[in-house]
C-alpha cells in the first residue's frame, strides 16, 4: 500500500518547485468541508464565512471524496513556477470534454449517493456544461475566498520554496524529502519516494521529474499522484502555517526605530521569513511603493539581500540585519 514515485537518473535533475493559486482555491473549498483541516485556519474561516455562505459549493464538494478519485481535469499541475489563477482557469475551460464524463463518474462513485444525486446526474448528462459551470464556480470561490488573501498566502508559499530549495542544494533529495512531511520516505538505494497512506499508486517518472508544490490548505495531509499525461506532482503543507493568520509582528524596538526610522525598522523586523515587496506591503498595511523604497534603503545599508524566484524577488536579512532586528550585541553578529 502507498503511493510510489520511482526516479531514474534523469528525474533527479528535473525536480522543480511551483505554486498554484488554483490549487489553493480548491483546497480552501475542501477545508470548509473537512473539520479536521480547519485547525490553523479558524481566523480565515471567520473572515470568509459570509462570502462562503453566498456560494453553492455542493458541486465541488461532491467531487472531493474522503477517499478515492478526484477529477484530474479540474487539477492540472501548473506549467510554470509562478502562474496566475486566470492562466490556470483557462486550462480547465479549454479541456476536451470527451474524457470528462468518465473522470466525473469515477469521482462521484467514491462519494455515497453522489451518482444518484440531482447534481451528479446533471454533470454526467452534459460534461461540457459541467466543465463550464465548475470553472465558473472555481472563479467565484477564488474571488470570494482566496484573492483578498493571496498576497499573504503567496508570501508564505514563496518563503517555503526558498527554504526547501536551499535544503535541496545543501543536502540533496534525501535532505529535502526528510523535511517535507512525516509520511514521506525516500529510499536512495531504489530511487523511490513513498507516501505512506491508504490506496495504491505506482508511477515511474520516465524523465519528467517531480513537481513539488507547497500548500497552505493541504495540511495535515500530503498529496501525490496524477496519472499520465499530467506531470507527476507532490503537494505538501507549507512551513509556517501556524502563524499565517496571526496579526502583524510586534512593533520594532524603539532603539532600532531611532536608528533607522520607524517605518524602515518595521520592514526589517517583518522579514522573519524571506518575502516579496507585495507580501510585506500586505503584512504591514503599507503601499507597495513605500515598502519598495524602504527595501532599497535597507539593501544599500547591507541589511538585506534579494534573491529571484521565477518572476518574484524575495528579500531576506543579512547577518547584520538579523543582529539589528533581534537586538544582538555587535560582537554576536555572525561573519
Amino acid at each position: 500500500m502507498g503511493f510510489h514515485f520511482r526516479f531514474g537518473p534523469g528525474d533527479l535533475l528535473r525536480c522543480r518547485f511551483s505554486l498554484s493559486p488554483r490549487w489553493e482555491t480548491q483546497e480552501a473549498v475542501r477545508v470548509l468541508l473537512r473539520p479536521h483541516r480547519q485547525g490553523y485556519h479558524l481566523p480565515w474561516i471567520r473572515q470568509v464565512r459570509a462570502a462562503a455562505e453566498g456560494l453553492d459549493l455542493r458541486p465541488l464538494w461532491l467531487l472531493m471524496p474522503n477517499k478515492g478519485h478526484n477529477p484530474d481535469f479540474l487539477s492540472p499541475p501548473p506549467l510554470g513556477p509562478s502562474v496566475t489563477f486566470e492562466e490556470e482557469l483557462a486550462r480547465i475551460r479549454a479541456y476536451d470534454p470527451e474524457p470528462v464524463r468518465e473522470d466525473l463518474r469515477r469521482s462521484l462513485a467514491c462519494t455515497p449517493g453522489a451518482l444518484e444525486s440531482d447534481i451528479g446526474r446533471r454533470m454526467l448528462a452534459d460534461p461540457a456544461r459541467a466543465v463550464r459551470e465548475l470553472a465558473d464556480l472555481y472563479e467565484q470561490a477564488w474571488e470570494a475566498l482566496i484573492a483578498p488573501h493571496w498576497p499573504r498566502l503567496r508570501g508564505l508559499l514563496e518563503a517555503d520554496i526558498l527554504f526547501h530549495s536551499r535544503r535541496l542544494a545543501a543536502g540533496g533529495l534525501e535532505a529535502l524529502f526528510d523535511g517535507l512531511h512525516p509520511d514521506l520516505r525516500w529510499q536512495e538505494e531504489t530511487g523511490t519516494l513513498t507516501i505512506d497512506k491508504h490506496g495504491h499508486h505506482d508511477r515511474t517518472l520516465d524523465g519528467q521529474g517531480l513537481l513539488l508544490m507547497p500548500s497552505a490548505f493541504v495540511w495535515p495531509e500530503v498529496v501525490g499522484g496524477y496519472d499520465p499525461p499530467w506531470q507527476p506532482t507532490l503537494v505538501y503543507p507549507a512551513r509556517g502555517i501556524g502563524a499565517l493568520w496571526t496579526a502583524s509582528p510586534d512593533r520594532a524596538p524603539e532603539a532600532l526605530a531611532r536608528l533607522l526610522g520607524r517605518a524602515r525598522a518595521e520592514v526589517l523586523c517583518a522579514l522573519h521569513e524571506p518575502a516579496s515587496t507585495t507580501a510585506l506591503a500586505h503584512r504591514l498595511g503599507l503601499a507597495a511603493s513605500t515598502v519598495s523604497t524602504h527595501l532599497k534603503a535597507l539593501r544599500a545599508a547591507g541589511l538585506l539581500v534579494p534573491s529571484r524566484h521565477g518572476h518574484q524577488v524575495l528579500y531576506e536579512r543579512t547577518p547584520l540585519g538579523i543582529a539589528l532586528a533581534s537586538g544582538s550585541p555587535a560582537g554576536d553578529v555572525p561573519v
